[in-house]
């Protein structure tokens, strides 16, 4: 996801990029001096992204892979934000987290402002960014056992963490994002969306977990530890691969490869990563009640939850399903033609998040609470 919803709610659905594979290329070639062999389009939410591989200018032969990143134009105007987001990823990779590395233009920039037609008549201004290909498949294609849910929730821990501790930047205060509608405290917003969502039990249950954030989180935001979070730790954002078998590790484990997309970077919560977090790892897993459990014993192997937090927990996950649930509702009104990528949470997620409702907090904390006990125990983890 990106920036446009920092946007309210009349963004046009001229704001997402519609590049052709052919401009993609020319793009590539312009601005960053690359000769492309290969461009192919790659799922996007309101941006658009192009795998590139690109040809030696010597021997002609193909070398490396990319992903161009194309980002809708209402997030084009605020490049401050967009370096921001890009010095965080490179702070991280320093730090020994697997991002990809950012590709200069031809004039040592990490990004060039492009007015493109994309074939309305009308040319527009897009920011375009180059990053170096990340190797790996997504969660959402493995069947995600405890101890890959355990190493998410430690990672997300992980970063909230050493962006707290070690980040730097004079332009940080561009990350208090005031109405960004991923922000997980802006969960009120939704109701200027709760239209676009079938009326019924569905409609019902968002204006239900809206009340309910506003009556028991909105008051004890004061208590919760404040933090920068990646903000979309999603099932498609986090790469694995199959590390070599070893006496250590010899059923060919998986091990995290890659971390995608920063343009939910913001100031929220330690609890808040967490909580989005075990939300989208809920999406594709055929026990999905248990995944908060890994998860949080994951999360806080690094970062112990307060008692405030982990009694938050329970609503925010809720209020994350109906964020990204109402969001791509509301988002097929604007782009119909990416139905299919804006609607992938929804195949289960509405199950999911009904299914908590009639569950209610404490038996869904029961859950989760022994089950993270349970897997610590199991690895013999304090």
């Amino acid at each position: 996801m990106s920036s446009v919803m920092d946007q309210p709610a009349n963004s046009s659905s001229q704001s997402k990029p519609a590049l052709s594979t052919e401009q993609a290329a020319e793009v590539v070639e312009t601005v960053f001096g690359l000769k492309v062999s290969d461009v192919r389009s790659l799922p996007s939410y309101d941006d658009q992204n192009f795998y590139v591989k690109t040809l030696s200018s010597e021997t002609n032969t193909a070398i490396t892979e990319y992903v161009l990143k194309i980002t809708n134009t209402a997030a084009s105007q605020n490049a401050d934000l967009i370096d921001l987001q890009t010095c965080v990823m490179m702070f991280l990779k320093e730090e020994g987290f697997p991002t990809a590395t950012i590709v200069p233009t031809k004039h040592g920039n990490t990004m060039s402002l492009e007015s493109i037609d994309c074939g309305c008549g009308v040319r527009q201004q897009y920011m375009v960014r180059l990053l170096t290909f990340l190797p790996g498949i997504p969660i959402a294609n493995i069947p995600a056992d405890p101890d890959i849910l355990y190493g998410v929730g430690k990672l997300a821990a992980k970063i909230d963490k050493t962006l707290q501790e070690k980040f730097h930047h004079p332009a940080i205060k561009k990350l208090e994002r005031g109405q960004f509608i991923w922000n997980l405290g802006n969960v009120p917003l939704l109701s200027q969306y709760v239209y676009a969502v079938d009326k019924g039990r569905v409609r019902e249950a968002v204006k239900q977990v809206i009340r309910q954030f506003k009556d028991s989180i909105l008051p004890k935001l004061s208590q919760f530890r404040k933090c920068i979070n990646h903000g979309d730790l999603n099932d498609h954002n986090l790469l694995v691969e199959t590390e070599e078998a070893s006496l250590s590790n010899p059923c060919n484990k998986y091990k995290i490869s890659g971390i995608l997309d920063f343009g939910d970077v913001s100031y929220g919560y330690y609890v808040f990563e967490v909580a989005i977090t075990i939300m989208y790892m809920m999406i594709e897993s055929p026990d999905p009640l248990k995944v908060g459990g890994y998860v949080l014993a994951g999360f806080e192997s690094i970062l112990p939850l307060t008692a405030e937090e982990r009694d938050a927990v329970f609503t925010l996950v809720t209020g994350r399903f109906t964020q990204s649930l109402v969001m791509a509702k509301y988002s097929v009104t604007l782009f119909p033609e990416n139905e299919s990528y804006l609607m992938i949470t929804a195949k289960t997620g509405w199950k999911h998040l009904l299914n908590m409702i009639d569950l209610g907090k404490e038996a869904i904390e029961k859950i989760w609470f022994e089950t993270a006990n349970a897997y610590r125990a199991s690895k013999q983890i304090p």
